[in-house]
Formats: structure tokens, sequence, C-alpha cells
């Protein structure tokens, strides 16, 4: 007659058959969350679901292919001269352009330079799906236009991210020659901002989209000026610390004490980003 199993040799059974099913169900967790990357990641307004109009008097209606053939559409907020130089903004990963009209509007004034927004593929009235590639491509197509058609100067570029925004400015920062660099609330790198969100998840393992912008700075060697609030639930104000750390010389450091992840950073930060540039001319 068979004999019931004794509890000695039960309980290593029920820890191992524990272990497996939760190692199964974070597998699971890690494999859903890898699928689900890009999602995550880009949070795109078509134009059809969300459009405002333009803030500034006077903007203008631009468009330029990327080198994957995506057409790429952007607002010209044309400045005084050639020579007064343009800001180039790339926007973070929700929205679209036209949702930081204020805030173009305000640099457009404070820097008495022309500005240029633009959008990633599948953003506002763009095609496509949006990517960490697409969005290198739409970053240098807009720089590109301000070379070509704009007439602006290299060295007359001021290259500004908000917060994902900024991988795309700091890549181009290390391919260009520009002014200055300007990164309103970027993260160190996407890993390390989801890491931030998800602990228990590992990010720097499994993701494929990275903005590695913190390895990039240390090569970007114009001036570098940096925003963040103390209070930012999105990206850390650790992170603006960090790629302040990293940063070449001259750079500044311009944070709001208890702010959190809102484009009334970038408007507060316009005066002291025009003081940061005047002891930096060219």
């Amino acid at each position: 007659m068979e004999q019931p199993a004794s509890p000695r040799r039960s309980w290593p059974s029920r820890i191992g058959r524990f272990v497996l099913r939760w190692t199964v169900f974070y597998l699971g967790i890690v494999l859903v969350m890898w699928l689900l990357e890009r999602k995550l990641a880009f949070h795109p307004t078509a134009a059809a679901d969300g459009w405002e109009p333009p803030v500034a008097a006077g903007t203008r209606d631009v468009s330029f292919p990327a080198a994957d053939g995506t057409t790429i559409h952007a607002w010209w907020l044309p400045g005084p001269s050639r020579e007064a130089g343009a800001l180039l903004l790339a926007n973070g990963n929700g929205g679209n352009l036209s949702h930081r009209g204020e805030l173009a509007d305000q640099l457009h004034r404070k820097l008495g330079c022309g500005v240029l927004l633009f959008d990633y593929p599948g953003y506002g009235k763009n095609s496509g799906s949006p990517s960490e590639e697409g969005c290198y491509a739409a970053g240098e197509a807009a720089y590109q236009w301000l070379a070509t058609e704009a007439k602006v100067p290299a060295s007359r570029v001021i290259l500004m991210g908000e917060s994902l925004g900024g991988g795309t400015a700091v890549e181009l920062a290390t391919r260009h020659d520009h002014r200055a660099l300007v990164l309103l609330y970027t993260f160190t790198s996407l890993p390390a901002a989801a890491k931030y969100h998800y602990p228990f998840l590992p990010t720097h393992t499994i993701m494929r989209t990275r903005f590695d912008n913190l390895s990039k700075l240390p090569r970007c060697t114009r001036p570098v000026f940096i925003a963040h609030g103390t209070a930012d639930g999105v990206v850390p104000f650790a992170h603006g610390e960090a790629l302040y750390a990293a940063a070449n010389a001259p750079k500044e450091f311009f944070w709001v004490e208890g702010a959190g992840h809102s484009s009334a950073v970038g408007v507060m930060m316009a005066d002291p980003l025009a003081k940061f540039l005047a002891a930096n001319a060219p």
C-alpha cells in the first residue's frame, strides 16, 4: 500500500511549485511590458483628436521630408533676422506641437530669436508611428530645414528638448554645431526613467528604446542649460542633477522649487535662459 508523502518531502515540492508559478507570472509581466514598450513610451495626439491654434502672431506652417520619407509638419516663428538665430524645440512624448504654443511664444519673445517646433512621426499632422529612430530623423530634418530654408547659421541654433525631446536634442548636439543645448525636465535615459515607475522590471536590460542622454552628454561641447522642477513626479529631479553633473562647462542648472512635470517650468526659465545665452554669446 502506497504511503502518503512525509511533510519533509512535501514542503520542498510546495515551495518549488510556488516559485515556478511566480516566475512564470513575472516573466509574463515582463513580456507584456516588452511588447507594449512603444505604447508606453510614446503618447501621440493626432491633429484630428486635439489641435490648438498658435499663440504667437505670425506663426507659419512649414513641412520638410525626413530621411525615411515621412513628411514632418512644423510651426515656424521667424526671428528678427538670420543673425538673431533660432531655437529648435523637440517636444515631449505627449500631445503634439500645437500644445507647446505658449512655451514657443515665451521663448520667441524673451530670447529674440526664431523658434521652430516640429512633430515626430505619428504626432499631430504627421503620418507613421513614433520610435526613437523616427524622433532622431525628424530632428535631423528640422535642423537641416533651419540651415537650408531659414538660412540660420549653425552657430546660432539653440537645441532644446522637452522631457523625451531632450533625447532628440542631445543626439543632434552630438552630430552638429550649435549655439547651446537646453534640456527641460529631461531624463538620464528612458530605461532609468521607466525604472522609477516600474522598479520591479529589468528596464535597463529589456528596453529597446534608450534615449541614453547621460552617456552622450559629455560629447556635447557647447554651453548647456538644464531646467527641472524639484517635485517632478514623471522624471525625478535627480535626473536633472545627474545630467548637470555630466555636462561640460559652461553650464547652468535652473530649478523651480515645488514644480512638477509642467511646461510652466519652461516658461519660467525663459528669462534665466536669456541671461545665460547672453553671458555665453558666440
